[in-house]
């Protein structure tokens, strides 16, 4: 049995899963810079419901960015603490390659361009090709105005 915990917190949305043999449980709320107060509560709720604790998970997966800063630290710090509570390993993702795969499984392209506000006028961006099932980056993530 696989079971993996998963957070996000580098954009607007705050989110969490729990996959555990594939079958998914999450949560998600839009709350700009309320991901601190948010994702503990998530990930309590989700292991509470699947009876677990975080030294029953194989491992933690967090996007590790691009994105907000604040965002991301929360995440990796957040994921960091339980992963070494638990002597499990941690899985950077990175934010624009969730997304890619996200796109890819809603538009059925192989091909895509995956791109996140990055404030100041400008945009995080990376171009990504499917294969095997998973988004593989395309050149390197970029942030252009």
């Amino acid at each position: 049995m696989t079971r993996l915990l998963a957070i996000e917190t580098a954009s607007a949305a705050c989110s969490a899963a729990l996959s555990i043999d594939g079958e998914i449980e999450e949560r998600h709320a839009l709350a700009p810079r309320q991901h601190a107060a948010l994702i503990l509560p998530m990930i309590e709720s989700l292991l509470v419901e699947a009876g677990l604790r975080p030294g029953d998970l194989d491992a933690c997966a967090f996007g590790c960015g691009p994105g907000s800063f604040t965002g991301v630290r929360i995440a990796a710090s957040i994921i960091q603490g339980i992963a070494f509570a638990a002597g499990i390993p941690v899985v950077p993702v990175s934010t624009l390659a969730a997304l890619a795969q996200g796109g890819m499984r809603a538009s059925g392209q192989d091909n895509i361009l995956a791109a996140l506000d990055a404030r100041k006028d400008e945009v995080y961006w990376g171009v990504y090709r499917k294969t095997g099932g998973a988004p593989v980056l395309n050149g390197e993530e970029c942030v252009s105005a």
